[in-house]
Parts: structure tokens; C-alpha cells; sequence
């Protein structure tokens, strides 16, 4: 793995006057904003009760007692969550007199969180970027070290962590070109905030190249945390208890799909004429607020759609079931390695894509669509590689589906690959590991 990027441009750095002016102006636009924010949480509240819980932490306030060293990191949601497991691991290892202190944005990460990794750390949300709520955070937890997953960046943050000489920095960086060009239009403000990082772990050189272009400095390449969350049991463990309850049936998992792309994938499924008559379509949407509504679309369908929730030993999977919801958190290995085929959601329309790495992991073929930027390097190499095949829409990616699912050998032949590509990519926890320990001892 390269441990090192040398960008071929640098942002322009701002004067101090100009870049002041500029934090100045985000602060005062969050002022104004923050009765928005406050209704938005009630709003969303409708169809997730859980915004409403734990409000007081978003505006600094904790009643949590940090009782030793801290070492805090922030993972916005789902995805940073998982790709924080491992790092949380290693730092619970190498550092068992301290206390780790995991933040949230969203319900659904923080929840993750409490999946993942139980009493091991402290949880709350992180205070909006607002500079006495952010004071009053730091100021209570005091950490020695602060870790911001992957693409997160908050000026008064950042700002406020240098004031008080706590080290900050961005693990597991990732950076589009679409959000490298709109950092820089907001250069005077993002610019001083990158610059103040104490280190920066980028996933691929491409971002590191696009962060240094952002005004970032103390780069590393180390490679991609996601890979070093390793399934916790073998294939056939991990699929033996949905499989006792759905039966010998060939199974196409749409996985972590976003809204509007549940529809046009159970549409191209459908229009399938060779596909197998007893094979069971498996729908995990990306966002459980969405359950309800990806629930009441496949059956408009006219399909017999059975919830994960329902089914236990009393009640397993009909056969006459054509389709099961993933209502559940938590399970995502467990439905990698039910799957037959994967198609991977977010891919589908111009949203980015999703994580293929967790499919990679358990060896199950999986298919994705053309929007990957989000994860651009990790998706061409699985490609090119045979570790994951690609369609340029969902009638093709259902197509390719029913071709696996008749055709053993090429489908053993690509969860080969995959299980071999996830495995030869892992290691930048204890990159990232060193790097910490490094910031550690400097302050």
C-alpha cells in the first residue's frame, strides 16, 4: 500500500481576514437556519420518532460522564459507522485505559452503533456546527483525540479542536469529484478547516489528490477501513438461519436500495421471463424509515411479500412467497450470505452507489449499476478484477441475475474472486492505527 500522495495542485490559501469573514458568515447562516434544522427534526420525526430523542445532545449537552482518557470518533451514519467497527477494535485493544466515545448524526448510525459494538463505547449525537454548542461538546468530554469518519467536515469544529490543542483527524477519506468542486466554491471556508487537520488518511491516492487540492495537508493513503470489517462466521453460518426459514430456493438480494430504485429493479425482475419460478426476491432498502412504503409498492406488484420480522420457526417463508422485505438492522452479512446474487442499490440512479466490499467478504457475485462515484476506485477494481460484474441499467443486472443463477460455475468462479479481493485489500486499520498512535504521542 502507498503511504504517501503528492497532488499535482493546491488550493489557493486565503487571507486570515478573508477566511474569518467566511467562518463569520457560515455561522451566522447556521443561526438563521437552526429554527429550519429544529422543524426538519420534527418532520422527519413523523415517519422516525427516534429525531426526537436525545435533542439536547445536538446543541452540546451530554449527561454522560467522561470518567477517563477519551478518544472520540464521529460517524455520520450507517456506512462510517461499519467502516469505524474495526477501527474501534484496534483502538479498544491498543488503548484499554481509555474510553471510546462514538458520535452520530442520524437515528439509524447511532442505532448501528449500539448493533455493532454494544456497552464497548459511549454514544451520542454531535452537536450541530454551531460554536457554543461545539465549545460546550469539547468542553465536556475533553478527548485526546478526535477521528472524523471519512467525509465530514465542520469549520467551527475543526476550528474549535485546534483552539483547544485537540488533535483532529479525517480517517478513511474519501472525496468525489463532485464534492472536491463544491468545497472549492466555498474555498475561504473549507480551505483553513482542511488545513487545520493534524492528519488525513485517505482511502485511494485519487482523494488524496483531491483533498490536498481542497487545501489539505498531512496526507496519507492507507487504503479503506471497510475492507478490515471481516464477516463474524463463515457463509454457511451466517445464512443457516434465514435459510431454515426460506427453504432450498434461489435467492437475488436487492441490497441497501434507495428510494425509487425498490420499483424499477422489481419491475426489470418481473419482465424476466426465464427466470426460476421458485426464486426468491429479497428487497433491503437502504433507510428503514422507507420500510413501510417499499412494503406497500411490492405489493401493489401483485406480489406475495412476506416481512423479515414475521418470520421465525413457527412462521417461516411461505413457498408460495414470492418476495421477503428486509425490515431488520443489522443482518447485512446474513443476507450477503443468503444471496445467490446481490444487486447493489444506490447505483441505480445518480446517487453514488453503496458498499459492495460486505458481498466481497462473504463471496457472494454481485452486480452494480453505473453511478459509483461515491465509490469509484473499490467499484473499477472489483470489475476489473471478475471480483463484481456491472450493468448499465436494472432489465441487464436482472438479466445477468437469472444467467448466475443457472450457471454454478461462473457463479462459484466469481465468489472466488470476490473472497480474494476482499482479503488482499485489508490491513489499513493498522495503518490508520499507527497514524493515531503517532498523533498521540505528539500531543
Amino acid at each position: 500500500m502507498n503511504t504517501a500522495s503528492t497532488p499535482l495542485t493546491v488550493a489557493a490559501t486565503p487571507s486570515a481576514s478573508k477566511a474569518l469573514l467566511a467562518r463569520l458568515s457560515y455561522t451566522l447562516i447556521w443561526w438563521l437556519a437552526l429554527p429550519i434544522v429544529l422543524l426538519r427534526l420534527v418532520w422527519r420525526a413523523r415517519k422516525q420518532p427516534s429525531y426526537l430523542h436525545h435533542v439536547r445532545e445536538r446543541l452540546g449537552f451530554c449527561q454522560l460522564p467522561a470518567s477517563a482518557p477519551l478518544i472520540w470518533i464521529h460517524a455520520v451514519s450507517v456506512g462510517e459507522t461499519r467502516a469505524a467497527q474495526s477501527l474501534v477494535q484496534a483502538l479498544l485493544q491498543a488503548y484499554p485505559d481509555h474510553q471510546i466515545l462514538l458520535t452520530h448524526t442520524t437515528p439509524t448510525g447511532r442505532e448501528t452503533g449500539r448493533q455493532l459494538m454494544g456497552g464497548q463505547v459511549m454514544q451520542c449525537y454531535l452537536p450541530w456546527d454551531i460554536p457554543p454548542f461545539v465549545n460546550a461538546f469539547l468542553a465536556h468530554w475533553k478527548p485526546r483525540l478526535g477521528i472524523l469518519m471519512e467525509t465530514e467536515m465542520w469549520p467551527n469544529l475543526v476550528h474549535a479542536c485546534q483552539r483547544e490543542r485537540i488533535p483532529l483527524m479525517l480517517a478513511n477519506a474519501r472525496l468525489s469529484e463532485k464534492s472536491a468542486r463544491g468545497y472549492l466554491k466555498f474555498s475561504a471556508l473549507t480551505q483553513p478547516a482542511f488545513a487545520k487537520l493534524a492528519a488525513i488518511a485517505a482511502q485511494t491516492e485519487a482523494d488524496a489528490n483531491r483533498l490536498a487540492n481542497c487545501g489539505a495537508k498531512n496526507i496519507t493513503t492507507l487504503g479503506n477501513l471497510k475492507f478490515d470489517t471481516a464477516p463474524p462466521a463463515t457463509r454457511e453460518a451466517l445464512s443457516h438461519p434465514l435459510r431454515q426459514l426460506i427453504g432450498a430456493r434461489p435467492v437475488v438480494l436487492l441490497a441497501s436500495t434507495r428510494d425509487g430504485e425498490e420499483e424499477m429493479l422489481v419491475e426489470a425482475w418481473l419482465a424476466q421471463a426465464d427466470r426460476p419460478a421458485n426464486a426468491l426476491l429479497v428487497v433491503v432498502p437502504r433507510h428503514p424509515q422507507r420500510f413501510a412504503n417499499v412494503e406497500k409498492m411490492l405489493i401493489g406488484k401483485n406480489l406475495r411479500v412476506q416481512k423479515r420480522s414475521t418470520l421465525n420457526p413457527n412462521t417461516p417463508c411461505e413457498m408460495e412467497t414470492q418476495c421477503v422485505l428486509g425490515d431488520s438492522m443489522g443482518e447485512m452479512f446474513q443476507y450477503y450470505a443468503l444471496a445467490d446474487v446481490a444487486i447493489i442499490g444506490g447505483s441505480w440512479q445518480p446517487l453514488g452507489g453503496q458498499n459492495l466490499i460486505e458481498a466481497c467478504a462473504v463471496g457472494t457475485p454481485c452486480i452494480i449499476g453505473p453511478h459509483t462515484f461515491n465509490f469509484a476506485a473499490v467499484s473499477e477494481q472489483a470489475v476489473t478484477t471478475g471480483a463484481a460484474l456491472r450493468a448499465t441499467q436494472p432489465f441487464a443486472a436482472c438479466q445477468q441475475a437469472c444467467v448466475l443463477l443457472k450457471d454454478e460455475a461462473e457463479r462459484l468462479r466469481i465468489a472466488h474472486q470476490a473472497m480474494q479481493f476482499a482479503q488482499q485489500h485489508r490491513g489499513a486499520t493498522e495503518r490508520t492505527l499507527h497514524v493515531i498512535q503517532s498523533l498521540l504521542q505528539q500531543h
